[in-house]
């Protein structure tokens, strides 16, 4: 999906005369995807004279690029800062990757717990990418009252 299409999904959504958030069609995923430590070298910001020249990790460009190309949302997702906008587009164009968006500034630290109205997926990357599986774990909910199953 090229970055018009993808835009038209993310525009103003109006439902019952109501502004909606507007909602992928069944079946797309909107990735979000760390950068250092995930799709290359783990590069700190106090080192930023190394992003330019990070080692890739290729499982990862093959991956995302083919999620990219069977009409997947890429957004890459990361703790750079706002600085290092350009050195990171530049690496990510010389590289290959195929990608929809770019956000810097993620909070840092790790340890995330996203609390969203959408439905959230994590996948921690733990070094190789692949085709995601399903498995059954533990997650933290908030409680609605409601019996656990």
């Amino acid at each position: 999906m090229q970055r018009e299409e993808a835009e038209s999904y993310l525009h103003k959504k109006v439902e019952d005369g109501e502004l909606i958030s507007p909602v992928l069609p069944e079946g797309i995923k909107n990735y979000l995807v760390d950068i250092d430590g995930t799709i290359c070298d783990d590069i700190p910001n106090e080192e930023p004279e190394r992003m330019a020249t990070a080692k890739l990790y290729p499982d990862a460009l093959e991956t995302l690029n083919r999620w990219f190309d069977e009409g997947h949302l890429i957004c890459f997702f990361t703790s750079r800062l706002e600085l290092h906008r350009k050195v990171t587009e530049t690496w990510l164009k010389n590289n290959g990757f195929k990608y929809h968006s770019l956000l810097m500034g993620k909070p840092r630290g790790g340890n995330y717990h996203w609390i969203d109205n959408h439905l959230v997926k994590a996948t921690r990357y733990n070094g190789k990418f692949t085709d995601l599986i399903e498995k059954e774990v533990t997650i933290e909910v908030f409680d609605d009252g409601q019996p656990q199953k």
